[in-house]
């Protein structure tokens, strides 16, 4: 089945998490309900290899077999978006192992390396291209600092659709917008508390990892900006917000942790997170995240 990529964007982009075994080795089968559900709630293009997928504690070989899995285990009912990144060698490789597992298209992670200039990030997105034979490709733009005319250079690039926005700067995404094609989707890439300041200003969809615990909180949320009903989004959001606050303590070092916590709690045990990720969950937040999960219905 073929989907309209662009309209899938502008949707909520649920972030997977990366199951593990009790080894603590990656246990892919584990997602099959968690992609089940999110699929049923209407979650519109799942998301492997994402920073909810702890994308930076795997090693390459590892996220070539989650973009494998995750793509059989959506088959024809979503696109499917793969992460790559890290060391061009690296990006490259899962570039091309992602195309060829039937990946949708690409999430390009900002690189982290210290020293990067914006035109050689322009050559690693060229090459990250080039290795997976022409996917389509979104930017995940965890820096605005490259400047507006770096980011307009990258948007240029054949192949890119768009750009998951994941900096706190509504202003700076506005500039951006107006500096790049129309035909760029912009997406809120800092998940549902954030979704409302960045519709404001063109963002559309959101990122999301509370699709892996509840849904349809999100499909809901999802579907109030959609209309421009802000007063029920926010007031979703508020009834989720505990959540997303447990994930941001410890420099959002608890980020996965909860996710995983939360998804034991519901039965649905995806393994611990790895270092320098936190875990467990410290008593008091273990504490607020059962009282959230409790108050919600959800155990």
């Amino acid at each position: 089945m073929a989907h309209d990529l662009d309209t899938a964007l502008t949707g909520i982009s649920g972030i997977l998490v990366t199951p593990y075994d009790d080894e603590g080795d990656i246990a892919p089968e584990r997602l099959s309900p968690i992609i089940d559900r999110a699929l049923a709630a209407g979650v519109h293009i799942p998301v492997v290899n994402g920073n909810t997928g702890e994308f930076y504690a795997l090693a390459t070989d590892e996220a070539i077999i989650m973009a494998q899995n995750v793509v059989q285990m959506v088959g024809d009912r979503a696109p499917v978006l793969a992460g790559v990144g890290r060391g061009i060698r690296d990006a490259c490789r899962l570039a091309r192992a992602s195309a060829d597992a039937g990946a949708t298209a690409l999430m390009i992670h900002q690189p982290p390396d210290p020293f990067v200039a914006p035109r050689g990030t322009v050559d690693y997105v060229k090459a990250v291209s080039d290795a997976s034979g022409g996917l389509p490709m979104m930017l995940y733009l965890r820096n605005d600092a490259i400047g507006t005319k770096a980011i307009a250079d990258l948007c240029a690039l054949p192949g890119v659709k768009g750009v998951k926005w994941a900096t706190p700067n509504p202003l700076k995404l506005a500039e951006a917008r107006a500096a790049c094609d129309p035909s760029i989707v912009w997406v809120g890439g800092l998940a549902e508390v954030w979704a409302p300041p960045l519709y404001a200003v063109g963002a559309r969809g959101f990122t999301s990892g509370l699709i892996n615990v509840w849904p349809e909180r999100s499909v809901a949320i999802h579907t109030a900006l959609d209309g421009g009903d802000y007063e029920t989004a926010n007031a979703l959001i508020r009834d989720m917000r505990d959540f997303e606050d447990i994930r941001a303590e410890e420099l959002n070092g608890t980020n996965v942790t909860g996710v995983k916590a939360a998804l034991q709690a519901l039965g649905q045990d995806c393994g611990s997170t790895r270092p320098p990720a936190a875990w467990p969950l410290t008593d008091t937040q273990q504490g607020k995240l059962t009282r959230f999960l409790t108050v919600n219905g959800l155990i």
